[in-house]
């Protein structure tokens, strides 16, 4: 487990983007409505998207590795971190099954759902590994109180209160994925409409999708340039 853990972390930006080609393929629907299931669907996305907000405005942590490997400059136990170990994980957990769900895709819910947490087990897993052998007692003691998955929301309201929230961080470190799986989910729902039956609601609907992709997209641009322009910093 942990040495497929350390596989997937270090191929991860070739393998995970193949989860969500997997979302395109034709499969049996989980709801007969096609809108309430883009109504949950958006609800359960935006929950996990919500959640890796609240966690990278609160406390940061560098989850890219170094060289590809599995690094960590320090232990962080603070803001969302003590109340979840893998938040940021979570919460992109979280966004797939929403986008699952938008693609009305029992295949990948049912089959390509489990793979994707399975991955991210695994490289939890490397992840404990490493940090067990570099923070040693420290880490241990943080397992014991802190739950691999499941947040315990106990002291929230205390965490919010002890922790400034940094909105530029978000914007910095966030902008990028929100913008693709955003996207992403707005071309899907145009997809399924297009190849609906009766797919008049495609039509009718298509100037607000041009225009929601047209103002993600500008909104997307403005945030990069004011970032490359070190206009918006993360001080």
């Amino acid at each position: 487990m942990v040495t497929l853990g350390n596989f997937i972390f270090r191929y991860r930006n070739v393998l995970f983007p193949m989860f969500y080609l997997l979302l395109l393929m034709p499969s049996s629907s989980i709801f007969g409505s096609y809108t309430v299931t883009v109504s949950i669907g958006f609800i359960v996305a935006l929950t996990g998207q919500s959640f890796r907000i609240l966690t990278i405005g609160l406390k940061y942590i560098i989850r890219g590795g170094n060289k590809r490997h599995l690094y960590a400059k320090e232990l962080v136990t603070t803001g969302i971190f003590s109340h979840c170990r893998n938040p940021l994980y979570l919460g992109n957990i979280i966004i797939i099954t929403g986008l699952g769900i938008i693609a009305n895709s029992l295949f990948f819910v049912v089959i390509v759902l489990p793979v994707f947490i399975f991955a991210y087990s695994a490289i939890v897993r490397a992840e404990e590994v490493y940090l067990f052998d570099k923070f040693d007692e420290a880490y241990r003691d943080y397992t014991r109180n802190v739950n691999r998955w499941v947040p315990n929301l106990h002291c929230l309201s205390e965490t919010f209160s002890s922790t400034s929230f940094h909105w530029k961080r978000v914007l910095i470190k966030e902008y990028n994925s929100t913008y693709i799986w955003l996207t992403g989910s707005v071309l899907i729902v145009m997809k399924n409409l297009y190849f609906m039956a009766d797919n008049r609601k495609f039509y009718d609907l298509y100037p607000i999708f041009c225009s929601l992709l047209t103002v993600m997209t500008v909104l997307y641009f403005i945030v990069r340039y004011l970032k490359k322009s070190n206009r918006l910093r993360d001080t």
